[in-house]
């Protein structure tokens, strides 16, 4: 990883490498931002392997920023800027880093400069838009913490709870790489570095793996990156039209957007396919799309803790197998390997047989032990791989346990509902109780909660009706645009 950044960082000062907002950034002007953050490091006598904290957003200063770590051998430490003041100072100080990088306007909000002085962490500051990098206080002299062999340590997404970070090594990093390159005719992991055409959409957070994980591997193939600071519609287009990529990223609630917002499809006209992640999407969603953009949708299966995909779709698999294959997750890389076991025995399952999901492979980073997931799963004879739900959510209701993707699924199916999501509630009587919450299409004819209850009486088992149910314009979200469990359960209130 790092050999390939710098070569590549070399190659053509002048072209440009990030559309951002409409304004070119060339690759001289991040790496110019990347020695100033190298040579600020330096001051400070950090060996390689030492932890430096980085704030991300989705702009060019903070891609140097990260780019000038993961480039020095040194391992990156992501802070979110999406918490809250008091949770941002709060982390910042318990982490007890060396230096923290950052861009000016963070370091302006409130309680950090003085949470920072208080940790002993050193500050680098620059400019968001690659104004310029320097050192701006030498702290205490905090000693350096080394995480060797670390690229990054990636916060989780939050979905289920707080967040928590993964220590993420660069040789599960370039085991990643090297199985997502077969996506791509004609190039090899192992190729010597140089500029490409085309585009990668950025649309994920850098603080989800999904965005980190484009961004470098865009950043490393010597691919022009389109970022985006957060998705909309509008600007999701507007950077299509601009940058005319073959490919594009979306995640399923933003590709449900897309949809919803009548996109004309001469705006699409020059996308070959999508890639969607980071949450299960529906095979009905991803066929309405085929059918009015002539675009398939490519959905891969991942996580934080695997340094990104293990299984996903090509466009050769779309084409010959998504009529057999139909809302599969795609299929297994060839360098991982994945079974499927009883979760009470730990006994193969055979094919096709469901159960819980194991895998193990260099990516994983664990010596090649067998790391069991949590989600339930099948696998067919020909390695494609379908997702039947977490297995480490499921309500039990007075004892009969009730998966939320079925309720999930029986909601999605109704014409007035936009997107849907389910979650357990505890109950003093049963344990617990199945909610869910609800978001109706734009125009859609006038639905009640009683009227979604009453569609759910017909295609679910009494118990799996939910007790309560919330219509809402938008959901709370991760960062990566995942329905927040913590977020959902809030909305109930004292039910919650």
């Amino acid at each position: 990883m790092t050999d390939k950044l710098r070569a590549i960082m070399a190659i053509d000062p002048a072209r440009a490498e990030i559309d951002f907002g409409g304004q070119d950034y060339t690759w001289g002007q991040i790496a110019r931002t990347v020695e100033e953050v190298i040579a600020a490091l330096a001051t400070l006598d950090l060996p390689a392997d030492a932890r430096v904290g980085v704030m991300l957003r989705n702009k060019p200063g903070h891609v140097a920023a990260a780019l000038a770590v993961l480039a020095s051998d040194r391992c990156l430490v992501t802070l979110n800027p999406a918490l809250p003041d008091t949770a941002l100072v709060a982390d910042c100080v318990g982490l007890h880093l060396p230096v923290v990088v950052l861009d000016h306007d963070d370091l302006s909000r409130p309680g950090m400069a003085d949470g920072l002085a208080q940790a002993g962490s050193a500050v680098i500051a620059f400019g968001a838009h690659l104004e310029g990098a320097r050192l701006v206080s030498r702290g205490a002299g905090v000693p350096p913490s080394m995480a060797p062999g670390v690229a990054i340590e990636m916060l989780t997404s939050g979905t289920t709870g707080r967040p928590k970070r993964v220590p993420l090594t660069r040789a599960a990093f370039d085991a990643s790489f090297a199985g997502f390159t077969r996506y791509e005719r004609g190039r090899d992991y192992a190729d010597q570095p140089q500029l490409r055409s085309g585009v990668t959409m950025i649309v994920n957070p850098l603080t989800h793996i999904g965005g980190i994980y484009g961004c470098i591997g865009a950043l490393m193939a010597g691919r022009k990156i389109a970022l985006l600071e957060r998705f909309t519609v509008d600007a999701w287009v507007d950077a299509i039209r601009r940058n005319r990529p073959k490919v594009a990223s979306a995640v399923p609630a933003a590709i449900r957007m897309i949809l919803e917002a009548n996109v004309p499809p001469e705006a699409l006209s020059s996308l070959t396919a999508m890639i969607s992640g980071t949450a299960p999407l529906d095979p009905e969603t991803i066929d309405r799309f085929h059918a009015r953009y002539g675009v398939p949708i490519l959905t891969n299966y991942g996580a934080t803790e695997f340094a990104g995909a293990i299984a996903g779709w090509s466009i050769d698999d779309f084409r010959a197998h998504w009529a057999d294959k139909r809302g599969a997750a795609g299929r297994i890389h060839a360098d991982v390997d994945a079974r499927v076991v009883d979760p009470e025995t730990g006994v193969l399952t055979g094919p096709q047989g469901e159960g819980v999901l194991e895998i193990r492979g260099a990516q994983l980073g664990n010596g090649m032990k067998w790391l069991r997931t949590t989600d339930r799963a099948r696998i067919d004879e020909e390695g494609f791989l379908f997702i039947l739900g977490r297995a480490d959510n499921a309500i039990i209701r007075g004892g009969f346990k009730i998966h939320p993707d079925d309720i999930v699924s029986a909601l999605q199916a109704h014409p007035a509902v936009r997107e849907a999501a389910a979650l357990g509630l505890p109950d003093e009587r049963l344990g617990q109780v199945p909610a869910a919450v609800v978001i109706l299409k734009d125009g859609a004819a006038p639905t009640s909660p009683e009227d979604l209850l009453a569609f759910l009486k017909q295609r679910l088992l009494p118990y799996q009706v939910p007790v309560h149910l919330r219509v809402v314009p938008d959901f709370p979200r991760t960062p990566s645009m995942k329905p927040s469990a913590p977020g959902l359960r809030a909305l109930f209130g004292d039910e919650a």
